[in-house]
Protein backbone atom coordinates (compact mmCIF):
# COMPACT_ATOMS: atom_id res chain seq x y z
CA UNK A 1 0.00 0.00 0.00
CA UNK A 2 1.68 3.43 -1.24
CA UNK A 3 0.40 5.15 1.82
CA UNK A 4 0.33 3.12 5.32
CA UNK A 5 -0.84 6.19 7.62
CA UNK A 6 -4.07 6.29 5.95
CA UNK A 7 -4.70 2.40 6.14
CA UNK A 8 -3.73 2.63 9.93
CA UNK A 9 -6.22 5.12 10.59
CA UNK A 10 -8.93 3.25 8.24
CA UNK A 11 -8.65 0.50 10.46
CA UNK A 12 -8.72 2.35 13.69
CA UNK A 13 -11.91 4.07 12.20
CA UNK A 14 -13.58 0.40 11.43
CA UNK A 15 -12.36 -0.97 15.29
CA UNK A 16 -14.35 2.22 17.26
CA UNK A 17 -17.23 2.14 14.84
CA UNK A 18 -18.16 -1.08 15.58
CA UNK A 19 -17.62 -0.86 19.41
CA UNK A 20 -20.79 -0.96 21.05
CA UNK A 21 -19.25 1.14 24.17
CA UNK A 22 -18.67 3.76 21.67
CA UNK A 23 -22.48 3.73 20.12
CA UNK A 24 -23.88 6.98 20.10
CA UNK A 25 -27.79 5.09 20.39
CA UNK A 26 -26.10 3.38 23.76
CA UNK A 27 -24.79 7.02 25.10
CA UNK A 28 -28.54 8.35 24.77
CA UNK A 29 -30.32 5.43 26.01
CA UNK A 30 -33.24 5.34 28.88
CA UNK A 31 -34.76 2.70 30.41
CA UNK A 32 -38.36 2.24 32.22
CA UNK A 33 -40.51 0.13 33.37
CA UNK A 34 -44.57 -0.27 33.16
CA UNK A 35 -47.47 -2.64 35.58
CA UNK A 36 -49.51 -4.03 32.34
CA UNK A 37 -52.58 -6.04 32.53
CA UNK A 38 -53.43 -8.45 30.39
CA UNK A 39 -56.94 -9.82 30.55
CA UNK A 40 -58.75 -12.78 28.33
CA UNK A 41 -61.85 -11.50 25.96
CA UNK A 42 -63.92 -14.29 27.63
CA UNK A 43 -64.38 -14.39 30.59
CA UNK A 44 -64.23 -17.75 32.66
CA UNK A 45 -61.47 -18.44 30.39
CA UNK A 46 -57.65 -18.80 31.71
CA UNK A 47 -55.64 -16.16 31.79
CA UNK A 48 -53.44 -16.06 28.89
CA UNK A 49 -49.92 -17.24 28.68
CA UNK A 50 -48.07 -14.09 27.18
CA UNK A 51 -44.17 -13.81 26.71
CA UNK A 52 -42.03 -10.81 25.55
CA UNK A 53 -42.31 -11.52 21.95
CA UNK A 54 -46.00 -11.08 21.49
CA UNK A 55 -45.16 -7.47 22.33
CA UNK A 56 -44.85 -4.24 20.07
CA UNK A 57 -43.46 -1.33 22.24
CA UNK A 58 -43.36 2.54 21.28
CA UNK A 59 -42.40 5.16 23.35
CA UNK A 60 -42.59 8.70 22.29
CA UNK A 61 -43.49 7.26 18.79
CA UNK A 62 -40.63 5.34 18.19
CA UNK A 63 -40.04 1.39 18.34
CA UNK A 64 -38.13 0.02 22.15
CA UNK A 65 -36.79 -3.24 22.80
CA UNK A 66 -38.42 -4.97 25.52
CA UNK A 67 -36.10 -6.10 28.23
CA UNK A 68 -38.09 -7.94 30.48
CA UNK A 69 -41.69 -9.13 31.06
CA UNK A 70 -42.82 -11.26 34.09
CA UNK A 71 -46.01 -11.62 35.54
CA UNK A 72 -46.80 -10.41 39.39
CA UNK A 73 -47.72 -14.10 40.49
CA UNK A 74 -45.38 -14.88 43.67
CA UNK A 75 -46.17 -13.99 46.94
CA UNK A 76 -42.99 -11.87 47.13
CA UNK A 77 -44.76 -9.47 44.64
CA UNK A 78 -46.31 -7.10 46.77
CA UNK A 79 -48.71 -4.97 46.30
CA UNK A 80 -49.34 -1.47 47.67
CA UNK A 81 -53.71 -0.12 47.61
CA UNK A 82 -55.36 3.06 48.54
CA UNK A 83 -58.69 3.46 48.56
CA UNK A 84 -59.07 7.50 48.03
CA UNK A 85 -62.56 8.88 48.78
CA UNK A 86 -63.74 11.89 47.94
CA UNK A 87 -64.76 14.06 51.35
CA UNK A 88 -67.61 15.76 49.22
CA UNK A 89 -69.32 12.39 48.19
CA UNK A 90 -72.81 11.70 50.01
CA UNK A 91 -73.69 9.52 53.15
CA UNK A 92 -75.26 7.48 50.86
CA UNK A 93 -71.71 5.73 49.82
CA UNK A 94 -72.89 4.02 53.28
CA UNK A 95 -74.97 1.78 51.15
CA UNK A 96 -71.57 0.55 49.47
CA UNK A 97 -69.62 -0.22 52.43
CA UNK A 98 -70.59 -3.72 52.57
CA UNK A 99 -68.81 -4.59 49.47
CA UNK A 100 -65.52 -1.90 49.95
CA UNK A 101 -65.37 -4.15 53.37
CA UNK A 102 -65.97 -8.08 51.65
CA UNK A 103 -63.40 -6.44 48.93
CA UNK A 104 -60.63 -5.44 51.31
CA UNK A 105 -61.06 -8.94 53.31
CA UNK A 106 -60.49 -10.95 49.67
CA UNK A 107 -57.05 -9.17 49.21
CA UNK A 108 -53.74 -11.14 49.68
CA UNK A 109 -51.61 -11.64 52.44
CA UNK A 110 -48.78 -9.42 49.82
CA UNK A 111 -51.17 -6.41 49.67
CA UNK A 112 -50.74 -3.51 51.96
CA UNK A 113 -53.91 -1.21 51.99
CA UNK A 114 -55.19 2.23 53.49
CA UNK A 115 -58.07 4.50 53.37
CA UNK A 116 -57.40 7.79 52.39
CA UNK A 117 -60.04 10.86 52.33
CA UNK A 118 -59.56 14.06 49.75
CA UNK A 119 -60.05 16.73 51.68
CA UNK A 120 -59.16 20.42 51.19
CA UNK A 121 -56.75 19.45 48.34
CA UNK A 122 -54.80 16.88 49.71
CA UNK A 123 -54.80 13.10 50.74
CA UNK A 124 -55.77 12.61 54.73
CA UNK A 125 -55.24 8.91 55.34
CA UNK A 126 -57.32 7.33 57.95
CA UNK A 127 -54.82 5.09 59.06
CA UNK A 128 -51.49 3.52 57.78
CA UNK A 129 -50.72 1.28 55.03
CA UNK A 130 -51.00 -2.23 56.19
CA UNK A 131 -51.50 -5.68 55.39
CA UNK A 132 -53.65 -6.27 58.52
CA UNK A 133 -56.71 -5.37 56.59
CA UNK A 134 -59.04 -5.54 59.67
CA UNK A 135 -56.89 -2.46 60.56
CA UNK A 136 -57.58 -1.14 57.32
CA UNK A 137 -61.59 -1.55 57.70
CA UNK A 138 -61.18 0.91 61.11
CA UNK A 139 -60.75 3.75 59.15
CA UNK A 140 -63.05 3.62 56.82
CA UNK A 141 -66.62 6.11 57.80
CA UNK A 142 -68.85 8.39 56.31
CA UNK A 143 -67.75 11.05 54.12
CA UNK A 144 -68.47 14.62 55.49
CA UNK A 145 -70.33 15.20 52.53
CA UNK A 146 -69.85 18.78 52.48
CA UNK A 147 -69.88 20.75 48.77
CA UNK A 148 -66.13 21.48 48.25
CA UNK A 149 -64.73 20.24 50.94
CA UNK A 150 -62.16 17.92 48.57
CA UNK A 151 -61.49 21.21 46.86
CA UNK A 152 -59.95 19.34 43.27
CA UNK A 153 -60.10 15.59 43.10
CA UNK A 154 -56.90 16.19 41.35
CA UNK A 155 -55.41 18.64 43.73
CA UNK A 156 -55.82 15.37 46.55
CA UNK A 157 -54.33 12.55 43.76
CA UNK A 158 -51.37 14.76 43.10
CA UNK A 159 -50.76 15.11 46.88
CA UNK A 160 -51.22 11.51 47.11
CA UNK A 161 -48.86 10.50 44.68
CA UNK A 162 -45.85 13.11 45.79
CA UNK A 163 -46.36 11.65 49.25
CA UNK A 164 -47.33 7.86 48.54
CA UNK A 165 -46.78 6.72 52.50
CA UNK A 166 -44.04 3.79 51.21
CA UNK A 167 -40.93 3.62 50.54
CA UNK A 168 -40.64 0.55 48.95
CA UNK A 169 -39.81 0.58 45.07
CA UNK A 170 -40.57 -2.71 44.41
CA UNK A 171 -44.25 -2.94 45.06
CA UNK A 172 -46.79 -2.37 42.97
CA UNK A 173 -48.66 1.05 43.72
CA UNK A 174 -52.71 1.27 42.90
CA UNK A 175 -55.32 3.63 43.49
CA UNK A 176 -58.81 3.56 43.37
CA UNK A 177 -60.94 7.30 43.41
CA UNK A 178 -64.06 6.71 44.59
CA UNK A 179 -65.41 10.64 43.15
CA UNK A 180 -67.41 12.60 40.92
CA UNK A 181 -64.04 13.74 39.04
CA UNK A 182 -65.83 17.74 38.58
CA UNK A 183 -62.79 19.58 39.01
CA UNK A 184 -64.21 22.93 40.58
CA UNK A 185 -61.03 24.91 40.57
CA UNK A 186 -61.69 24.57 36.61
CA UNK A 187 -65.14 24.22 35.64
CA UNK A 188 -64.34 24.45 32.01
CA UNK A 189 -64.41 20.55 30.20
CA UNK A 190 -61.28 20.61 29.11
CA UNK A 191 -58.50 17.79 28.75
CA UNK A 192 -55.56 20.75 29.04
CA UNK A 193 -56.77 21.53 32.47
CA UNK A 194 -53.87 22.56 34.51
CA UNK A 195 -54.62 20.33 37.91
CA UNK A 196 -55.41 17.41 35.57
CA UNK A 197 -52.36 17.48 34.09
CA UNK A 198 -50.39 17.67 36.72
CA UNK A 199 -52.06 14.94 38.73
CA UNK A 200 -51.52 12.75 35.91
CA UNK A 201 -47.62 13.23 35.42
CA UNK A 202 -47.33 13.50 39.17
CA UNK A 203 -49.25 9.93 39.14
CA UNK A 204 -46.88 8.49 36.05
CA UNK A 205 -43.56 9.46 37.77
CA UNK A 206 -44.83 7.83 41.33
CA UNK A 207 -45.24 4.97 39.12
CA UNK A 208 -49.18 4.69 40.15
CA UNK A 209 -52.05 2.95 38.37
CA UNK A 210 -55.23 4.90 39.07
CA UNK A 211 -58.88 3.28 39.04
CA UNK A 212 -62.01 5.69 39.45
CA UNK A 213 -65.51 4.70 40.58
CA UNK A 214 -67.97 7.07 39.92
CA UNK A 215 -69.83 8.50 42.59
CA UNK A 216 -72.05 11.57 42.57
CA UNK A 217 -70.90 14.57 45.07
CA UNK A 218 -72.65 16.92 46.96
CA UNK A 219 -74.00 20.44 45.65
CA UNK A 220 -74.69 22.07 42.42
CA UNK A 221 -71.91 20.65 40.00
CA UNK A 222 -72.53 17.73 40.62
CA UNK A 223 -76.15 18.13 39.63
CA UNK A 224 -75.45 19.05 36.09
CA UNK A 225 -75.13 16.63 33.50
CA UNK A 226 -72.89 18.91 31.67
CA UNK A 227 -70.38 18.60 34.79
CA UNK A 228 -70.83 15.13 35.18
CA UNK A 229 -69.88 14.38 31.36
CA UNK A 230 -66.83 16.24 31.91
CA UNK A 231 -66.08 14.89 35.73
CA UNK A 232 -66.45 11.22 33.76
CA UNK A 233 -64.55 12.21 30.56
CA UNK A 234 -61.59 13.82 33.03
CA UNK A 235 -61.62 10.11 35.37
CA UNK A 236 -60.97 8.17 32.13
CA UNK A 237 -58.11 10.78 30.50
CA UNK A 238 -56.28 9.75 34.49
CA UNK A 239 -56.85 6.19 34.74
CA UNK A 240 -56.15 5.62 30.99
CA UNK A 241 -52.61 7.46 31.16
CA UNK A 242 -51.77 5.22 34.51
CA UNK A 243 -52.40 1.89 32.88
CA UNK A 244 -55.82 2.24 35.02
CA UNK A 245 -60.12 2.40 33.94
CA UNK A 246 -62.71 4.20 34.99
CA UNK A 247 -65.82 2.19 36.12
CA UNK A 248 -69.31 3.95 35.82
CA UNK A 249 -72.81 3.47 35.04
CA UNK A 250 -74.57 6.59 33.31
CA UNK A 251 -75.23 9.64 34.75
CA UNK A 252 -76.50 8.01 38.50
CA UNK A 253 -74.71 6.29 41.33
CA UNK A 254 -74.38 2.81 40.40
CA UNK A 255 -76.72 0.03 42.31
CA UNK A 256 -73.30 -1.94 43.97
CA UNK A 257 -69.69 -1.48 43.89
CA UNK A 258 -69.48 -5.38 43.93
CA UNK A 259 -69.11 -6.05 40.16
CA UNK A 260 -66.52 -3.15 40.02
CA UNK A 261 -64.25 -4.40 42.67
CA UNK A 262 -64.64 -7.69 41.62
CA UNK A 263 -62.79 -6.72 38.72
CA UNK A 264 -59.74 -5.10 40.57
CA UNK A 265 -59.26 -8.11 41.51
CA UNK A 266 -59.59 -10.00 39.00
CA UNK A 267 -57.35 -7.25 37.29
CA UNK A 268 -54.56 -7.75 39.87
CA UNK A 269 -54.13 -11.02 39.38
CA UNK A 270 -53.00 -10.81 35.90
CA UNK A 271 -50.73 -7.93 36.00
CA UNK A 272 -46.88 -8.24 34.45
CA UNK A 273 -44.30 -6.29 34.57
CA UNK A 274 -43.14 -4.50 31.71
CA UNK A 275 -39.39 -2.91 31.05
CA UNK A 276 -37.80 -1.33 28.05
CA UNK A 277 -34.78 0.45 26.46
CA UNK A 278 -35.45 3.70 24.25
CA UNK A 279 -33.89 6.53 23.06
CA UNK A 280 -33.28 9.16 25.60
CA UNK A 281 -31.85 12.69 25.58
CA UNK A 282 -31.31 14.38 28.94
CA UNK A 283 -33.13 14.17 31.69
CA UNK A 284 -35.33 11.50 33.12
CA UNK A 285 -39.15 12.21 31.59
CA UNK A 286 -42.94 12.06 30.70
CA UNK A 287 -42.92 9.92 27.71
CA UNK A 288 -45.86 8.26 25.77
CA UNK A 289 -46.55 4.53 25.54
CA UNK A 290 -48.37 2.44 23.24
CA UNK A 291 -47.89 -1.41 23.36
CA UNK A 292 -49.44 -3.81 21.20
CA UNK A 293 -50.21 -7.86 22.10
CA UNK A 294 -50.11 -10.13 19.18
CA UNK A 295 -51.35 -12.66 21.47
CA UNK A 296 -55.16 -13.97 20.04
CA UNK A 297 -58.07 -14.15 23.13
CA UNK A 298 -56.47 -11.40 25.13
CA UNK A 299 -57.37 -7.11 26.05
CA UNK A 300 -54.69 -5.29 27.28
CA UNK A 301 -54.44 -2.75 29.46
CA UNK A 302 -51.26 -0.49 29.36
CA UNK A 303 -50.62 2.87 30.88
CA UNK A 304 -50.35 5.64 28.16
CA UNK A 305 -47.61 7.71 29.73
CA UNK A 306 -44.48 6.13 31.18
CA UNK A 307 -41.20 7.57 32.95
CA UNK A 308 -38.03 7.36 31.14
CA UNK A 309 -34.50 7.49 33.04
CA UNK A 310 -31.11 7.52 31.83
CA UNK A 311 -29.95 4.18 31.46
CA UNK A 312 -27.19 4.12 33.89
CA UNK A 313 -29.30 6.00 36.73
CA UNK A 314 -32.64 3.91 35.80
CA UNK A 315 -35.17 3.86 38.74
CA UNK A 316 -36.97 0.87 39.71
Amino acid sequence: MKNPGIAICMAVTVLFAGAPGFSQSESEQGQGQAVVTVLPKQEGTLPPSVTGQDLSVKVDGKPARVTSWKPFQSPENSLELVLLIDGSTSSALGGQFDSIKSFVKSLPPNTKAAISYMQNGSAIFAGPLTADHAEVLRGLHLPAGSPGSSASPYFCLSDLAKHWPSADREARREVVMVTDGVDPYYMRFDFDDPYLQAAIADSVRARLVVYSIYWQGMGNASSSSYENNAGQSLLAEVTEATGGKSFWIGMGNPVSFEPYLDELTRRFRNQYELGFTTGLTGKPQVETLKLKLSAPGTEINSPGQVMVYPAVSAQK
